[in-house]
């Protein structure tokens, strides 16, 4: 490469986590490539963070340590923040504080992001600077660069996602090894894929943030969190996976975003998917989001979705461009949300039309299914196939699966309720799963 003057641009990082650590290495270990490529180097004036003493696995000048994150972001000398606290309390603080400062944020926070992104976006604005948040969805995936850029000249018809490593991890492992869901989530603790406290994950409410984040860049609007409708794997029975790929469908935590007339829906939910659709393939830890557009077509962005280096990689790649446009005297296009009026027109839950996968434990005597079938027509559910299982001999109840044709949710909702007072017919809850067909 040819040799060119490189301006410094001071860096503060604001938390020394796991992902900040992540960030220094890379630093540390490519900042003479950045410089090299960009014409500009980053470089770090203070790491703030209330532990100082932790060991990191990187080292760095003592000097560089501080516990006070303010005094930092308002040193003259340091012009991008990297805010990786987390959450949306001191983090949202200091965020506020840079943008009004009119320094550029670079942060990983979905959670900020999907309950203040509107917020920070509009302060950003006022104070002619900017928020780059590539680490905020899907780690080391470059999705979000994708849709303020490269699917720029499209309207974004839908988007699906498997955003969570950690309930991707289970699903795989309960597949692939048939083991119950409790013993895989205290494996993916063991290996350090799962929190101990694991409800942020497994209930949905990582893969909702990151939801929010996606569908507030492709429709331009504020999504409310609190308006997104949300389900976890938390007890999903291994019957019902094995029963799925029998079936010929792997069951996936999906966040699905569609844009129609009658507005977006956005929802997190256990899905099945059939085994031959590439989101079908994504294993493990990995994560993936599927975009239609309406001019390109299909695009699949896959990759792993956490973790130090592939998170540390968005961060820094962000910070790259940040420092770019400091250097250049501009800044990169708003992403839309800024501008937001109103929040987004979501669809109604009860009017999203899916097939379903139902599970009902029912009584082993002839009849039994009939009433079941006529209780969903009643409500204009047709039925696409039946599955009965073979159960014990003298068993009470059996396993049945029913795979209904497209029905509205509101619909197959009051069917089950009907269902469920039909005495004698099932013994428990039917187990209901959505199935995406994609279309």
């Amino acid at each position: 490469m040819s040799r060119v003057n490189t301006k410094e641009i001071g860096v503060a990082l604001l938390g020394f986590g796991t992902v900040g650590a992540g960030v220094v290495e890379t630093l540390q270990k490519n900042g003479s490539l950045l410089a090299a490529r960009l014409g500009v180097r980053p470089v770090l004036r203070g790491i703030a963070d209330l532990d100082l003493t932790s060991d990191r696995g990187v080292s760095v000048e003592p000097g560089l340590l501080t516990t006070d994150g303010a005094a930092l972001i308002a040193r003259p000398d340091v012009q991008v923040v990297v805010e990786l606290i987390g959450g949306s309390g001191v983090a949202k603080d200091f965020v506020l504080q840079a943008l009004k400062l009119g320094k550029p944020v670079v942060t990983a926070n979905k959670k900020l992001l999907a309950e203040h992104g509107a917020e920070l976006h509009r302060v950003a604005e006022e104070n002619k600077t900017e928020i780059l948040f590539e680490a905020s969805v899907g780690g080391g995936i470059p999705i979000i660069k994708a849709l303020r850029e490269g699917l720029c000249a499209n309207r974004i018809e839908c988007m699906y996602g498997i955003l969570n490593g950690t309930c991707n991890y289970i699903l795989t492992r309960m597949e692939d090894e048939k083991l119950p869901f409790d013993d895989v989530l205290k494996a993916a603790q063991a290996a350090g894929y799962a929190e101990a406290e694991p409800s942020l994950d497994i209930d949905g409410h990582d893969t909702a943030h990151k939801a929010v984040v996606l569908a507030s860049l492709a429709y331009g609007c504020e999504v409310p969190l609190d308006k997104v409708n949300v389900a976890g794997i938390r007890g999903l029975a291994a019957a019902d996976i094995a029963y799925a790929a029998e079936m010929g469908y792997r069951i996936k935590l999906l966040a699905i975003i569609r844009g129609g007339p009658d507005g977006v829906e956005v929802s997190v939910q256990p899905t099945l998917v059939e085994h031959t659709h590439q989101l079908a393939a994504v294993a493990g830890v990995y994560n993936a989001v599927l975009v239609v557009g309406d001019v390109v077509g299909t695009t699949l962005y896959y990759g792993r979705g956490a973790g130090r280096a592939a998170t540390a990689s968005a961060v820094v790649a962000d910070l790259a461009d940040a420092a770019l446009n400091l250097r250049s005297g501009g800044r990169r296009r708003d992403p839309g949300t800024a501008h937001a009026q109103s929040p987004v027109l979501l669809r109604n839950p009860g009017d999203i039309v899916a097939r379903n996968y139902l599970r009902f434990s029912m009584r082993d005597e002839p009849g039994s299914l009939a009433r079941v079938a006529t209780a969903l027509g009643a409500h204009g559910i047709g039925i696409d196939s039946v599955m009965q299982q073979e159960a014990p001999r003298n068993a009470e109840y059996v396993p049945v699966i029913i795979v209904t044709g497209p029905a509205k949710d509101r619909e197959i909702a009051a069917a089950l309720a009907e269902i469920s007072h039909i005495a004698g017919v099932t013994d428990r809850p039917t187990v209901r799963y959505r199935i995406e067909d994609f279309d």
